[in-house]
């Protein structure tokens, strides 16, 4: 079984319950409630801030020339991708980009990017992989399922975009190199390393399923 399966596997519990959250749901239907949308794309926003340099960190971490040309696409797909469509989304709502920029995580944002960068700058590149693979891999299978469980989705005047991104195959393609490579990179591997790299897996996809209820119910900093 490849190590992805297994990983997979591992979390199939959680990535079940977010393809039924609210927050999901509502962005099949077409429902979600404006303002938890707004809410998401600004958080979402300064977490992929942290979460590009992770990429950096990957080039940094590679072992060769492809690999630290991969990562380099993936940190421009992110800065000019991903990113683009936030500023899109904002311009609608009359948010500048200086806006974005200048939200504050809130705790659960920050705890989400700071045990990813922790883990990225301290330890393997694999674990790096490891760590940053849930948020992608699953905002994939998200795209996907909400394409096959509400066809007209894509269609939808305002999330109908969000809808197309995460499906696309071009997404899908950056998310389908690092799957491979962690894939490769477990090879060999003891199992003592592998459960290291299971548990950054399994803690950063409970950090996902968090942010999702933290943008739909409000969550933040306590007075």
């Amino acid at each position: 079984m490849k190590f992805s399966h297994r990983l997979h596997e591992k979390v199939k519990g959680i990535w079940d319950k977010t393809h039924e959250h609210p927050f999901v749901v509502g962005l099949g239907k077409g429902d979600l409630p404006v303002e938890s949308f707004i809410r998401y794309m600004k958080q979402d926003y300064v977490f992929l801030i942290d979460y590009s340099k992770l990429f950096a960190l990957g080039t940094v971490k590679a072992k060769n020339i492809e690999t630290m040309a991969a990562f380099a696409k993936l940190l421009h797909e992110t800065l000019h991708g991903e990113m683009d469509l936030h500023r899109a989304y904002a311009k609608r709502f009359g948010i500048t980009e200086q806006d974005l920029e200048n939200t504050k995580p809130t705790p659960i944002n920050l705890a989400y990017t700071r045990y990813m960068l922790n883990v990225a700058q301290n330890g393997s590149l694999e674990e790096l992989i490891s760590s940053l693979l849930p948020c992608m891999w699953s905002y994939w299978e998200i795209g996907k399922r909400l394409v096959e469980t509400y066809p007209d989705s894509m269609n939808h005047s305002f999330y109908g975009e969000w809808v197309k991104m995460y499906s696309s195959d071009e997404f899908g393609s950056l998310a389908q190199w690092l799957i491979d490579l962690i894939d490769h990179l477990a090879e060999g591997k003891p199992e003592r390393e592998l459960v290291v790299l299971e548990e950054h897996f399994l803690t950063t996809s409970r950090f996902e399923y968090m942010f999702w209820d933290m943008v739909y119910d409000g969550g933040d900093w306590p007075v």
